[in-house]
């Protein structure tokens, strides 16, 4: 135990410049580990949801982060190989007429590779109960124009589960 009472002696031997110039490397040790800390994190997300199919999504969530019934919703933290996506799909008054009811869908999805300047993670729900996910730095994405879910190898995991 004789090191921290060493340490004092020493502590108490330097100088006025000396401990100051110490507390301020400690001080930049600090907040140099904090940026690399927070450079080595990828930013958070904002999740954009985009409906293909003829009902509408009354709202969503991706890994419990609320996607909203449209539109943008920001900023989570979207991590992960795989993606839990939930969504409720809700009714018109035609398809409540037609005998449609609203239905709450699960599927486990696996998360698009991501740069470190993507922001937005889009959402497409397509017919059958598909969805796909598409990282990109702006509101583009690649799924826009497309009327029926791009092919996707499916996996036991990925089946969709009504709650």
């Amino acid at each position: 135990m004789r090191l921290f009472p060493s340490l004092a002696q020493h502590w108490k031997r330097l100088s006025g410049r000396q401990k100051t110039l110490i507390h301020w490397l400690v001080l930049a040790a600090l907040v140099a580990s904090y940026f690399i800390w927070q450079y080595s994190r990828m930013p958070g997300a904002a999740l954009y949801g985009h409906n293909h199919t003829d009902r509408p999504i009354f709202s969503y969530f991706v890994n419990d982060n609320w996607g909203g019934n449209g539109g943008m919703t920001c900023c989570w933290r979207i991590e992960g190989k795989t993606l839990k996506v939930d969504w409720i799909l809700d009714v018109t008054p035609e398809q409540i007429k037609q005998g449609l009811e609203e239905e709450t869908l699960s599927i486990e999805v696996p998360n698009p590779p991501r740069q470190r300047g993507d922001r937005y993670l889009h959402v497409h729900f397509f017919p059958g109960d598909q969805v796909r996910l598409a990282w990109s730095a702006n509101l583009d994405t690649p799924y826009e124009n497309l009327k029926e879910a791009p092919a996707v190898p499916a996996t036991k995991d990925q089946e969709v589960q009504p709650q």
